[in-house]
């Protein structure tokens, strides 16, 4: 559980910072309005995830497979509705939001399937 965490912090500062360079830079244009917001609901909802689906596995690692699959699942809908919440509230260039939208995505769930593929492979050893 300690290699996840310390895992999650790297991978989360890795995510954070072009998108902080960038704002440092003065390239806020390809940033979306209330971005780090955006990436606090990715980073909060990756992580309590990851977590549910680690905790799972531990009490029944049978049923790793489907948590996860359902977790990822979830999260895919949970991202959807974000995302129609966020359009509805902040009007926004629409490739600047997809580009945003999918950065964030797909490297937090890069992260998650590394992290929990790792995590299946250690109880598959035991």
């Amino acid at each position: 559980m300690k290699r996840f965490f310390i895992a999650f912090g790297i991978a989360t500062v890795a995510i954070a910072l072009p998108p902080a360079l960038l704002g440092f830079t003065g390239q806020q244009q390809v940033l979306v309005p209330g971005f780090w917001l955006l990436f606090q609901f990715f980073s909060s909802l990756t992580f309590l995830l990851c977590l549910g689906v680690i905790y799972g596995q531990q009490r029944n690692g049978e049923l790793g497979g489907q948590i996860f699959l359902g977790g990822t699942a979830f999260k895919l809908i949970l991202c959807m509705f974000f995302a129609l919440i966020y359009l509805s509230k902040y009007k926004v260039n629409d490739i600047v939001f997809v580009v945003n939208f999918f950065y964030l995505y797909f490297f937090y769930t890069a992260f998650e399937v590394y992290s929990l593929l790792t995590n299946l492979r250690v109880q598959n050893k035991k």
